[in-house]
């Protein structure tokens, strides 16, 4: 094979890489394409490679736009990529009946939700849904200190975002006589008692395997004391309520836990109407059972709950619902937690719940992040009890397949230079809104008068080293003040200049906010005016969504790449 035919050969597959790719091959991929496709070549890959690596170089410099013509050109039937997509499904609830399932999730109303939590959620709406199921939002705000008034309004927005049906709302502080009730119930059948020690002292006892002095109490001492809790007698960590369990139980974590504890602070919404507080595994068993759950799923972080929590069905006489514990998920390098939000909100340092150095949902969705990207990530994830790392770059591709075709393409220079073109009465260009959708049209370009064009201050950096450059779908320049029009031969490129965005003068100003909460600042065409849908790709950018388009001034939230 002569070295035209060679070159052809791989410049072929290296294009059908980069077009599979968005816009980037990968040298190893197209060597293994190469030579497993012509054996011959593996005796003389020594110096195939480098050659490969030339032509993937030079082809990874074109636009996505220019990959797609080039191949089109040399073999259209290579544009075909044989898609074998994994369907990912969750496995079936044990015991499900159709239309005979209750699942429920259990957000704490201290903040919006987070990318954490909308785990939980999608999980159980999944099951619901399949099940033709009921789906229960209990709001567990059983801890006055750590409740945000206004997350009461968000969880619903953001679950609705995030397309969970929810059939029905329960509020725990609507319901502590009915926790009040069963804590009674708990300690007239001796299993539960009411403990005035001090509490180092009994989480000491519980380590030895040892019994406090409150334990063995009778039963009429427990209820007097319970009836003292009750009144207001004791003060905050004087007394607690107990539900007795096996104190010498191999995990200590499952020894006697703690039922029913003071708190002095008011509540949000009931005010100092209640100053005995429940915990979560009394309250949440009472509930579970209660409200008909037939299937339990969360992280195998709640093992120890389950536990306990069992100990409460076993002592009532209860039917259990089903348990799935799920791997716990590490977020790396996201601020979750919503008091650390809260108080960089406060201190001005975040603007908003959706500030978008955040991982709260509402951050996710400014910035274009679709809910069914987030709900294939966790269906794919499943519920085993494997520990992952969560990537964010993996939602990025999985979100990336799902706006990309309703994204149109645009210009955006940052940080622009102003340059004057001469040697030309006027140019004309026009380039697709989008390159796989014909049908919508072209951005048509005219520069003429001052011949006046902008582009980034980065890219004007290598147009003083290079002395030319491409002005993408328009025409090429030779380095001058003012610049000099140098024809419109595509060859170029194959010489190492750079294509480049641009806009003319009739561009409109623009800001891009960045993940790391930088704007930056530049200049957009003004074609984007007459734009309709909420994300769009900014060529060599990424992808954004547009917050808010006037002829005064575009935002942008970058989404990803």
């Amino acid at each position: 094979m002569s070295n035209d035919n060679t070159e052809a050969l791989i410049r072929k597959y290296a294009l059908q890489n980069a077009v599979f790719f968005k816009g980037t091959a990968n040298p190893k991929a197209v060597v293994g394409k190469v030579l497993g496709e012509n054996p011959e070549f593996r005796s003389k890959a020594g110096e195939i490679t480098p050659l490969i690596e030339s032509i993937v170089s030079d082809v990874n410099k074109m636009s996505p736009e220019d990959q797609v013509k080039a191949l089109e050109n040399i073999d259209p039937s290579l544009l075909a990529k044989e898609k074998k997509e994994r369907v990912y499904e969750l496995p079936e609830l044990k015991d499900a009946v159709n239309g005979k399932v209750v699942m429920r999730i259990a957000p704490g109303p201290s903040g919006p939700l987070h990318i954490g939590h909308t785990r939980v959620s999608i999980l159980n709406d999944e099951y619901v849904k399949r099940y033709n199921g009921k789906l229960i939002a209990r709001y567990e705000d059983t801890n006055p200190e750590k409740i945000d008034p206004d997350a009461y309004e968000m969880i619903p927005e953001d679950l609705d975002w995030l397309g969970v049906k929810i059939h029905e709302n329960i509020i725990q502080s609507d319901r502590f006589e009915v926790y009040y009730d069963h804590t009674r119930k708990l300690i007239e059948n001796g299993e539960a008692y009411v403990c005035t020690c001090n509490g180092d002292d009994w989480r000491q006892l519980k380590e030895e395997k040892k019994e406090c002095p409150c334990r063995s109490l009778p039963v009429n001492v427990q209820l007097e004391r319970y009836d003292k809790l009750m009144e207001g007698h004791y003060k905050e960590g004087e007394a607690v309520a107990v539900v007795k369990t096996d104190i010498a139980h191999p995990n200590p974590a499952v020894r006697d836990f703690v039922a029913l504890r003071i708190v002095d602070a008011p509540h949000p919404r009931t005010g100092s109407k209640y100053h005995l507080y429940p915990m979560m595994n009394l309250s949440v068993a009472i509930d579970d059972y209660l409200l008909g759950v037939t299937h339990v799923i969360r992280g195998k972080d709640h093992l120890n709950n389950t536990l306990r929590q069992e100990y409460i069905y076993d002592y009532f006489g209860w039917k259990k619902p089903v348990y799935y514990h799920y791997g716990l998920v590490n977020i790396p390098d996201t601020v979750l937690k919503t008091s650390m939000i809260k108080a960089s909100i406060t201190s001005g340092e975040y603007d908003g719940w959706d500030d978008v150095r955040t991982g709260t949902v509402r951050a996710i969705r400014r910035r274009g992040i679709r809910p069914e990207a987030i709900r294939k990530y966790w269906v794919e994830s499943g519920i085993k009890p494997v520990d992952i790392q969560f990537s964010w770059d993996n939602l990025f591709g999985m979100n990336r397949d799902m706006i990309d075709d309703v994204s149109n393409r645009y210009f955006f220079t940052a940080d622009p230079v102003r340059y004057d073109i001469e040697g030309v009465d006027s140019i004309e260009g026009k380039a697709p809104l989008h390159p796989d959708h014909p049908e919508r049209g072209d951005r048509e370009y005219m520069i003429d008068g001052s011949k006046t064009i902008f582009i980034s201050s980065e890219d004007s950096k290598a147009f003083v080293e290079k002395g030319h450059i491409r002005l993408k779908d328009l025409c090429n320049l030779e380095y001058g003040t003012p610049a000099r029009y140098a024809g419109n031969d595509l060859s170029i490129l194959k010489k190492g200049i750079k294509a480049v965005q641009w806009v003319g003068r009739k561009s409109i100003k623009a800001e891009l906010l960045m993940p790391d909460g930088s704007v930056i600042k530049g200049l957009a065409e003004d074609k984007i005016l007459s734009e309709h849908n909420d994300t769009v790709q900014f060529e060599r950018v990424g992808f954004a969504r547009l917050e808010s388009v006037s002829a005064d001034k575009v935002k942008a939230v970058f989404s990803h790449r």
